[in-house]
């Protein structure tokens, strides 16, 4: 009798070791995942990561919170990402540049985009826009052109800041029309725009969703977006492939990343949510009407997309003699 309450205790023991064991796991499924951001909350990419957090949430079973590591372009969220667990739960909003630029521009980076971030997808794209100020006798890109061409020394271009892509992007344009343009720094999109409006620079080159409402008003003149296709926003700005200059076409893009090392499994869960939150209709119109483009293709289209941004941008950076540190 002792003996068979025994086997009964020891049953009973494992049967408990096994539901809790169980219960650990189901709580490790639903435990919260985690989007980091490099940049400050109430921005453009703060305002993306909390729209992908809030639809994750569903596609994942499990809520997802946004955290905020401004700083240093990005740098500081690549940083946080690396030193966090490998698990699939946290992943970070990162822009192009990440791996596009500052390979080429930082002679000491910490961290190596193809051993330390594991892509997941590409969230969105934007285009950068060429504007001039409403002042300027200056109505569409051949007669910017054609001044620039007579008066080289003027032809300068707003950017907001030294070292991003629309310093390159300028280079490439006057490296494109024979121009070597002169860059000229600002500390963001506005004082750009009031510098532009007010004649104390000749062109600008910044994020067309930054310049679209001061077009539409006529208080500056947007020549042209560096996409492949039209802007929804501006559909009466062209592109530089419709000008006839594919070479500089280039879209600005930011992407969902993971530490190196996540399981596949964990990251592929992340791209089916990611592809079918940029499929659905309400995140894709609040998405347009930021000035971005949804993308949520494969995992494979952002290291497509990675290796075609690097190729495209280390000559031009490496041409620049430029380095950020």
């Amino acid at each position: 009798m002792k003996f068979v309450q025994r086997r009964h205790f020891t049953h009973a023991l494992v049967a408990a070791s096994l539901g809790l064991c169980g219960l650990t796991a189901q709580a490790q499924d639903t435990a919260p995942a985690k989007i980091l951001v490099g940049f400050p909350a109430g921005g453009s990419f703060d305002a993306i990561a909390r729209l992908l957090a809030e639809k994750a949430r569903v596609e994942l079973g499990r809520p997802v919170i946004v955290d905020n590591k401004p700083g240093a372009g990005g740098r500081i969220a690549v940083d946080a990402l690396k030193a966090s667990p490998a698990d699939g739960r946290v992943v970070m909003l990162g822009p192009d540049a990440l791996s596009s630029i500052y390979p080429f521009t930082f002679k000491k980076l910490s961290y190596d985009p193809k051993k330390d971030l594991a892509p997941i997808g590409t969230v969105a794209e934007f285009a950068f826009g060429f504007a001039v100020g409403s002042g300027a006798k200056i109505n569409n890109w051949a007669e910017y052109v054609a001044w620039a061409r007579k008066n080289p020394q003027q032809a300068n271009f707003g950017i907001p800041a030294v070292g991003a892509p629309h310093h390159f992007f300028g280079i490439g344009v006057g490296n494109a029309i024979g121009v070597p343009m002169q860059h000229i720094p600002f500390q963001g999109s506005a004082p750009i725009n009031t510098a532009l409006m007010g004649g104390q620079i000749n062109a600008a080159i910044d994020v067309a969703s930054s310049q679209v409402e001061l077009h539409k008003a006529g208080k500056i003149r947007l020549l042209a977006v560096s996409t492949e296709e039209r802007i929804p926003q501006a559909p009466d700005v062209p592109t530089f492939t419709e000008l006839g200059m594919p070479s500089i076409s280039s879209a600005g893009f930011n992407a969902l990343y993971a530490p190196a090392g996540t399981p596949p499994a964990a990251v592929e869960a992340w791209s089916r949510a990611l592809m079918k939150i940029m499929a659905m209709p309400d995140v894709r119109e609040k998405l347009i009407g930021m000035g971005y483009m949804p993308v949520g293709k494969s995992t494979q289209e952002l290291i497509d997309r990675q290796i075609a941004s690097a190729r495209k941008w280390e000559p031009l950076v490496k041409a620049s003699g430029f380095t950020a540190d």
